[in-house]
Parts: C-alpha cells; sequence; structure tokens
C-alpha cells in the first residue's frame, strides 16, 4: 500500500506554480490568461461530473486522474481571485478546515460535544446571508434536478413535506393530468416542470438520488441503444419501427440476462 511521504498541503504547491505560470501575462499560456470566473465554472462542474461518472464506473485509475483534474480546477480559481487581491489558494485550505472543524464538534470538540452537523450549516447561512428564507443560498447553477432536490430538503426541514411517500405520488397523478390539459405550448412546459419536480420529490421520500437516478437510466437506454443497432447493422435506419422495437426488445433481454 502506498504511503504518503509528506504532508497534502506541501504536495499542492507545485501545481499552484504551475497555475502561477500558466496565469503569467508575459510568458503564460495565451488561453488561461484570457479566462475569468465565468468562462471556467462550466469546465469546473463538468470535471465534478467525471470524478462522479469515475465513482459509478468504480474505476480507481481514472477517478485519480479526475480527481487530479478537479483540483486543477480549485487552483484555477484561487489563483485568479489571488490575482484580484480577494484570497489565495492557503486562504482556501484553511477555511474548508475551519469549517470541517467547526461542523464536527463531536469529533474535534471537548468530550461529551453532540453533532448537529444541519444546524451548525443553517447557524452559517444566517451569518452569511440577509434572506432569511430556509431555501436561500441553494445554487442557481446546479442541475435542476439536483437543485429540486435541494429545494425540497430546505422546505422539509420547516415541515413543508408530505408526511410519507403517497402524498408524492399522488402529486404526480395530479400534475400528469394537468399537463395532458395543458393547450400552449407555454402551459405545456410550466405543467412538465411540475412534473418533473413533483417525481423528484416522490424519489426523494423513497430515498432515491433522482440525480443518481436519471444518470443511471441514461446509461442504460445508451448501452441497450447500441446493442440494437449492433443487432440491426447497416440498414438500422431504415427499418420500421415495429423492428427497431422488436430489436430493442431482444438487447433488452440480453441484457436482464448478462445480469441475473
Amino acid at each position: 500500500m502506498h504511503q504518503p511521504q509528506d504532508p497534502p498541503h506541501a504536495e499542492i504547491r507545485p501545481l499552484a506554480e504551475i497555475m502561477a505560470r500558466l496565469r503569467d501575462p508575459k510568458t503564460g499560456c495565451p488561453w488561461d490568461i484570457v479566462q475569468d470566473f465565468n468562462s471556467i465554472a462550466p469546465y469546473t462542474i463538468e470535471e465534478a461530473y467525471e470524478v462522479a461518472d469515475a465513482c459509478a464506473r468504480n474505476d480507481m485509475a481514472a477517478l485519480k486522474d479526475e480527481l487530479g483534474d478537479l483540483l486543477l480546477q480549485v487552483v484555477f480559481h484561487a489563483r485568479m481571485a489571488e490575482e484580484r487581491g480577494a484570497f489565495d489558494l492557503a486562504d482556501v485550505i484553511a477555511s474548508i478546515c475551519d469549517k470541517m472543524v467547526r461542523r464536527h464538534p463531536h469529533v474535534f470538540g471537548p468530550e461529551g460535544s453532540v453533532a448537529d452537523w444541519e444546524g451548525i450549516k443553517a447557524s452559517e447561512r444566517a451569518e452569511k446571508e440577509s434572506d432569511p428564507s430556509a431555501v436561500a443560498g441553494v445554487a442557481m447553477a446546479l442541475p435542476a434536478l439536483l437543485r429540486a432536490e435541494k429545494l425540497q430538503k430546505r422546505a422539509a426541514r420547516t415541515g413543508f413535506d408530505w408526511p410519507d411517500a403517497q402524498g408524492a405520488r399522488a402529486k404526480i397523478d395530479e400534475e400528469l393530468a394537468e399537463l395532458g390539459e395543458a393547450d400552449t405550448p407555454d402551459a405545456q412546459e410550466d405543467e412538465l416542470g411540475d412534473l418533473l419536480f413533483s417525481v423528484v420529490n416522490w424519489g426523494r421520500k423513497l430515498g432515491h438520488d433522482p440525480e443518481a437516478a436519471l444518470r443511471r437510466a441514461n446509461a442504460k437506454f445508451e448501452q441497450r441503444f447500441r446493442a440494437t443497432e449492433q443487432l440491426g447493422g447497416a440498414g438500422f435506419s431504415a427499418l420500421t419501427l415495429d423492428e427497431k422495437e422488436a430489436l430493442w426488445q431482444a438487447a433488452k433481454r440480453a441484457q436482464e440476462k448478462e445480469r441475473a
């Protein structure tokens, strides 16, 4: 087993130095120099999803690489902030260390301290934000499914929640009927959003992560569709819908047999 030779904070310095050189206005990389927080943010989100994908595939080699890519994003943002005089990488590391100690009094505090993760986070939000709402601070940039779940969880802490999964399930039927009755594109989009929001709520009440569930469904569809294409051969596109459906069912049976 690999044994670390130096403390983690010492190992990040070369990466910070590389980023500083890349951002040097005179001798750096032209692409890196012109980036700003807004242009880099999409890459940060993408790298986080690639980390999640490596985890889902249990691919440790890929996970190592993707974690490095994600770490680079942190260093990139910290470097741009340092250039503005706002904060630097050391401040970022110190901040998260302080936060983890503060949020785990039962580990780092006096003996007998009680864990109150949500209470501590709520207190931190109250100090930072002037908006007193329970749903304040849920980032707008989050994927829609993930943001829906976080909004629902925040609201649930105030008691605004279905007592069980049955109420959330019934809401889906209600929203599905309203979508069927919508008679304009704008109304349909509105009701479709309500339906998706309700599905997320039901999944939450069942104890499932909607984002993970949809990623799993996407992967399953892609794998099955590729198998369907292979069964159809070069003339797949020219087949009738019924013929394609028959191949789809054959691919589905093959998948289920492999998993059995």
